[in-house]
């Protein structure tokens, strides 16, 4: 009986959610096109380039709506089974609402499942490979909005990049070595840097160009070596940040970049913060189900499927605000990245908690 049900709850749940996801989509599709279209016809960026761009950032969406979908979803399923009375006749059966709670639960896994596949595997692929496309499509580089371009400090390195390319390569590089006093021990100019990824090990830059400074103490000594080797952490991976929104990374790039700024004492409360955010993500569907729960057992003369799919509607829409709210918070208070990425999950876990009491004592 039980599996007869669960299987019932999956198909309804499934079918309103990806209904509802796919009409998200639709929409916010709509909306990066147009605020694409500014672009359009400057610098050799076409219509074409645009639909493109939009496509390819199509998995950051599904990443980010996913948990929204499955809130409206569950509440349209679940409000329209109650409004037929199915729910009725399941509770005079015997289904208890602990049970239907176990059922949600396992249904939920699968939005789980799937919530962590696209935002580990997909989602940043795609937008590291969108944000390449747009640069590529304008003539433009990662850096070119910055007026002294990029710096990063690499233990006693501090690197200037003009220009990073949509292909990860660098322009006119500048590595400025200190020795253990923080005195200046040479300054390394590059016209070009590539990264060499080796079969066995780490990898390592090699700049092409070079124009070498070195400092004693009473001279300078200038050399022109044809190729200067730069051993270091950064990658091309880690310095893809610069292309990809840290909420949109994977994973396993947060935490490089995340041990690369604690190695440098820099601060990584944000991508710390990014990486919670993304472990906890795919838990967020659970939580609209335990959600929807309540609307469902509420009797149909508090509001019907259209009333309640509206406050759907506004809870999602809340619960995304409150994800960056939090985020945000969590920054200027210095905040624990668990607490402040947490936090919009279980105020609304809570919320479901409570609303469930008070249908249960009705």
């Amino acid at each position: 009986m039980n599996r007869i049900l669960l299987g019932y709850f999956a198909r309804e749940i499934y079918g309103a959610t990806l209904m509802v996801l796919v009409a998200f989509l639709g929409l916010f599709a709509f909306f990066d096109f147009v605020n694409e279209l500014d672009n359009i016809g400057k610098d050799g960026y076409q219509i074409y380039h645009a639909l493109l761009y939009v496509a390819m950032i199509v998995p950051g969406r599904v990443y980010e709506l996913l948990p929204v979908a499955v809130l409206i979803g569950s509440l349209y399923a679940l409000t329209t089974l109650a409004r037929h009375s199915e729910i009725t006749v399941m509770r005079a059966s015997g289904l208890s609402t602990t049970t239907m709670l176990w059922m949600l639960g396992l249904v939920g896994c699968v939005p789980v499942v799937l919530t962590f596949i696209v935002g580990e595997y997909v989602a940043p692929p795609a937008e590291s490979a969108a944000q390449q496309w747009r640069l590529t499509a304008t003539n433009s580089t990662v850096s070119q909005q910055l007026r002294s371009g990029l710096w990063v400090k690499d233990g006693r390195r501090v690197v200037n990049v003009r220009t990073l390319q949509p292909d990860r390569s660098m322009e006119r590089v500048r590595v400025y070595t200190f020795d253990d006093d923080g005195a200046l021990n040479s300054i390394s100019e590059a016209e070009h840097g590539e990264y060499v990824k080796e079969l066995e090990g780490d990898g390592y830059w090699r700049l092409s160009g070079v124009t070498q400074t070195a400092f004693s103490d009473d001279h300078a000594t200038l050399t022109s070596p044809p190729v200067l080797i730069w051993q270091s952490a950064l990658t091309p991976e880690v310095l893809s940040v610069l292309m990809v929104q840290p909420e949109r990374m994977s994973v396993a790039n947060l935490w490089a970049y995340i041990r690369h700024l604690r190695d440098n004492q820099q601060s990584s409360e944000r991508y710390e913060i990014a990486l919670w955010k993304k472990l906890i993500a795919p838990f967020a569907s659970l939580v609209m189900l335990a959600l929807a729960l309540p609307f469902a057992l509420t009797h149909e003369r508090s509001g019907g499927v259209s009333v309640k799919v509206f406050l759907g509607v506004m809870l999602g829409v809340g619960f995304y605000l409150l994800n960056g709210l939090f985020s945000s918070l969590g920054l200027i208070n210095s905040w624990t990245p668990l607490m402040a990425a947490v936090t919009p999950s279980l105020l609304f876990l809570a919320a479901a908690a409570v609303m469930l009491y008070m249908v249960e004592r009705r």
